[in-house]
């Protein structure tokens, strides 16, 4: 057996304008998981497209069991046992967990020149009982939950005999539970003989799973190091080119009077009875376990469900807002925690998507004046440091933290006074996230009520004023930031311990 399963020597691909690799390196042990990690648009992605097939390289070669190997697509790199599961599962939804699996590669059955629907579904089966699966393979997949569609996507890297599996921020739309089922699954994989390539913005990750790690910055290979040999500073370090001494760099900022007020918010079966308040220059944290129902609190303020009961004030004054539309209007703005699917229209240019929200401000007599949009997106573009080539380039070439920003560029074309950010680091690499924490700052500095919602708790106590907790639906607590721990929120988060 050779000593590396998979190399990749001197890798350079170029787009118009753009050298997406330039002469990276990377190798991939018999059995092992080897993490790859780096900041947004470091060339991370283009790897993966280079090993399964999608892009061919301009320079370089790919070596497989030490033998050279050509992957001129993604048939290719199947057959030679290489599969790839992404963040956002690409699936079939209207098709059952087996045609999913097997989709591609059905087996004919010899005498009546059908697929054999019995056969399939009992090596699906035999499949999801390797991975602990706790659902029929004959489920509508449309119907399992993300974590379970991840499962699905294991099984049919297996069911092709695959001995290299690269996972692409597999653990970014999970709860922690659902992480530490992925890990298990991981480490069984690795157990068994599979090679792993794991990509992830989340350190925790990489030191839970992985041996090496090797970092890519800038579309350049930084180096290789054992995970047991090298500093978590040193590999900041390597990802960004500089230290970042502060990782929330949280700004005094005087807090001034109150903006919102929220009074015995209720919806049944989500929330009951909830009230804090947000004052100008103030960073609130909403925390809580998953399904405690902070998405689903903010979610009734902006308009798009309706609380049954209670109610909700802006500078004093009750507000009756019956749909998004209306809360832009009144002056709250919200950043979604699914950008890809409630934040952005993805083919659309960024011009468009900063101006959706707004567009009767960029409107002259029923036409739209589109010089104006185009400016006012390229100051709120170049005052984010979005980077993107213009303003006419689509959402979709943009990187996870560059589409956070507009995202938050959408927010400041129209005249807000309270911005509700739900979960705004999620999926993001380390200085993005420094970046955003920074808007942040500057917004607080401006005078907006913020509403931070976040599961992360140094995150939380890094960037906020006041914490609210909750728990099963309720306001389990008020904490001040200055004098809160994670013991004391979890106290609080936890059913069964803590606060009432």
């Amino acid at each position: 057996m050779a000593e590396r399963i998979l190399e990749l020597k001197h890798i350079t691909k170029t787009f118009p304008g753009v050298k997406a690799l330039d002469d990276v390196h990377f190798d991939l042990k018999p059995g092992e998981i080897h993490a790859l990690i780096g900041e947004n648009g470091a060339g991370k992605s283009t790897l993966i497209k280079v090993i399964t097939g999608v892009y061919q390289p301009d320079e370089g070669e790919i070596l497989l069991d030490g033998a050279r190997v050509e992957i001129r697509n993604t048939g290719d790199s199947q057959k030679l046992g290489i599969a790839a599961i992404y963040q956002h599962v690409t699936c079939y939804p209207d098709l059952s967990v087996t045609e999913n699996i097997f989709i591609g590669h059905e087996k004919i059955h010899p005498l009546f020149r059908m697929i054999d629907w019995k056969d399939l579904h009992g090596r699906a089966e035999e499949l999801l009982q390797r991975l602990d699966a706790d659902f029929d393979p004959r489920a509508i997949m449309g119907s399992l939950s993300v974590a379970q569609q991840q499962i699905v996507e294991i099984g049919k890297a297996l069911s092709t005999n695959a001995r290299v599996i690269i996972m692409d921020e597999p653990t970014a739309p999970l709860t922690n539970r659902e992480s530490e089922d992925l890990y298990k699954i991981t480490e069984g994989l690795r157990d068994k003989g599979v090679s792993i390539i794991f990509i992830s913005h989340r350190m925790e990750d990489m030191y839970r799973l992985a041996s090496r790690v090797t970092v890519f910055r800038d579309s350049r290979f930084v180096g290789t190091w054992n995970l047991n040999e090298v500093r978590h500073e040193d590999l900041i370090m390597a990802m960004v080119g500089r230290e970042i001494t502060q990782f929330f760099p949280k700004r005094s900022v005087k807090i001034g009077e109150e903006i919102l007020r929220v009074e015995g918010l209720s919806r049944t079966g989500y929330f009951k009875d909830v009230s804090f308040s947000v004052h100008k220059g103030e960073i609130l944290a909403i925390t809580g376990l998953i399904g405690a129902g902070r998405t689903e609190v903010c979610e009734a303020i902006y308009g798009v469900t309706r609380a049954d009961s209670g109610r909700v004030f802006l500078d004093g004054e009750e507000m009756q807002i019956a749909n998004p539309n209306q809360a832009i209007q009144k002056g709250i703005g919200y950043l979604p925690e699914d950008r890809l699917r409630q934040g952005l229209v993805l083919q659309w240019e960024l011009s468009k998507n900063v101006t959706l929200p707004t567009l009767r401000n960029f409107a002259r007599m029923g036409w739209l004046d589109t010089k104006r949009e185009n400016v006012v997106t390229k100051e709120l573009v170049e005052k984010l440091d979005v980077r993107a080539g213009s303003v006419f380039d689509t959402a979709a070439t943009l990187s996870g933290g560059n589409q956070q920003k507009i995202i938050v560029a959408k927010l400041l074309a129209g005249k807000l006074k309270v911005i509700i950010l739900d979960e705004p680091t999620k999926g993001v690499d380390v200085g993005a996230k420094t970046a955003i924490f920074n808007i942040m700052n500057d917004l607080a500095a401006m005078g907006y009520g913020i509403i931070m919602v976040s599961s992360e708790m140094a995150e939380v106590l890094g960037m906020s004023d006041r914490i609210v907790v909750m728990k099963e639906g309720r306001v389990s607590e008020v904490l001040q930031t200055s004098s809160a721990t994670q013991e004391s929120i979890l106290r609080a988060a936890v059913p069964g311990s803590g606060a009432a």
